[in-house]
């Protein structure tokens, strides 16, 4: 096998391994960013969790097949840069979301949560998420405060009670 075949070999091993590890994916079409622009969406998608690789189409198709993902043929035309999310696929799309909006030439293609094909205005959705740790919050917020009720119905009668033997004791002393 040539050099440049293992090449290609390694790089769709390369792109089918972070499909596998990634929670989600983001495509765009990155023509208009300058080096220092990519620069900076790398160092943004970093501190999110995330890594933003410029692919090529044909060996990103082969990846995406062996690891058992569909449907992307369609979005992998023109220039493509991937964005895998490792962890949170909140807080990347945030990033990419907002780079499309104040960057008209950086455009969305499409992503990939959970195994399905998202569009565009499903990764707008996505970026309009609060961040993970937020969600928790509010349901562990939202379970608590029934729970602290229940507390206060059972503690009730019990507390009642106290005040009564309290009562009777004080009544018995001024007597």
């Amino acid at each position: 096998m040539n050099k440049q075949r293992q090449a290609k070999v390694a790089a769709v091993e390369e792109i089918k391994g972070k499909i596998s590890q990634s929670s989600a994916l983001i495509l765009a079409d990155y023509r208009g960013l300058n080096v220092a622009e990519m620069t900076q969406l790398r160092r943004q998608l970093k501190e999110a969790g995330a890594e933003l690789k410029v692919v090529k189409n044909t060996l990103t198709r082969i990846a995406a097949r062996d690891a058992g993902l569909e449907g992307l043929d369609p979005y992998l035309e023109g220039p493509t840069a991937i964005v895998f999310s490792f962890q949170d696929p909140v807080a990347p799309a945030k990033v990419v979301s907002g780079l499309a909006r104040t960057k008209e030439e950086f455009k969305l293609k499409a992503g990939v949560l959970q195994g399905k094909i998202i569009s565009q205005a499903e990764i707008k959705a996505l970026a309009e998420l609060p961040p993970r740790e937020q969600l928790l919050a509010k349901v562990v917020g939202g379970l608590q405060g029934p729970l602290y009720g229940l507390v206060s119905v059972l503690s009730g009668p019990l507390r009642s009670l106290v005040y009564a033997l309290e009562a009777i004791r004080q009544q018995k002393e001024a007597s």
